[in-house]
């Protein structure tokens, strides 16, 4: 259904009965007054129209109960889509021009004279950001896109752990990824565990700025098991740099939606992200 079509409410029990009652009432009226037809027709034509009249009413019923289902479905689909369109307002509003604005500062720096140090920064800043510029205009063009209510966004597999380590290495971070051999895992478990790797690795590099931090990953019986360990500060006097402070509710939400556990917990001066997410798949 079409989100911007407001569903029709017609029903043709009531036409198909007034036809047929038409016609049972003309029949009745050519019946001669005299000889069987005239004893046996009239009371089966009365019953006839009796009948189509409860069957016209039953249906009617129906066909109403049905029209106030769909329009509860499009009414719930137009304030999906309302609220999409203004979520996509504010990220271009005030999240786009935002990281437009790192973009331009960040390239702008080229050529005032600085160290090698400095200008590799500077230059992971501004990749990070065109990238980061890239996929918001791609989120904003599906949240935008009515056609794209009823689809689902591509999903993020263990395929991808390599980029997000990669990604989170421009902050600085010295990372090592381990993992072994899992045997078959389950699509929302590959996202799960995606989604707390991303999520650790942002907070070590806000938190502890240029650190080692180690990625494991391998399978216990029937459990995929994750654990994020960073080493902690490497530099005195690190500014940590704190979120929204809803990243780690979150994907303990998502772990906990597939009957996992996660744990985040101060480890040796550094800061420690498990979590143990039950796989079915074999």
């Amino acid at each position: 259904m079409n989100a911007r079509t407001r569903p029709s409410g017609r029903s043709t029990a009531v036409p198909v009965a007034a036809v047929v009652i038409s016609v049972l009432v003309m029949m009745m009226c050519t019946v001669g007054a005299q000889g069987p037809p005239a004893v046996v027709l009239p009371p089966l034509l009365v019953g006839g129209a009796v009948a189509t009249a409860g069957w016209a009413l039953r249906r009617s019923r129906a066909d109403r109960t049905a029209y106030e289902a769909r329009l509860t479905a499009w009414a719930a689909s137009e304030a999906v889509l309302a609220e999409r369109l203004r979520i996509a307002r504010d990220l271009h509003d005030i999240v786009s021009h935002g990281l437009g604005l790192i973009t331009v500062r960040a390239a702008a720096t080229r050529h005032l004279p600085k160290s090698a140090e400095v200008q590799s920064a500077l230059t992971d800043i501004e990749e990070t950001s065109r990238h980061a510029t890239a996929e918001l205009r791609r989120m904003l063009g599906v949240l935008r896109e009515p056609s794209t209510a009823g689809r689902r966004a591509p999903v993020e597999s263990l395929d991808d752990l390599p980029g997000i380590v990669r990604g989170a290495s421009r902050a600085g971070l010295d990372i090592g990824l381990d993992v072994e051999p899992l045997g078959p895992v389950s699509q929302g478990v590959q996202v799960a565990v995606c989604k707390t790797v991303r999520e650790a690795l942002s907070n070590a590099a806000r938190h502890a700025g240029p650190t080692n931090v180690r990625v494991r990953l391998y399978r216990d019986g029937a459990d995929v098991v994750l654990t994020v360990a960073d080493a902690g500060p490497s530099v005195d006097g690190w500014p940590a740099s704190p979120g929204a402070g809803h990243g780690l509710a979150g994907v303990r939400e998502r772990v906990g939606s597939l009957g996992g556990t996660l744990s985040a917990e101060h480890v040796d001066g550094g800061f420690r992200v498990s979590a143990r997410i039950p796989d079915e798949v074999s």
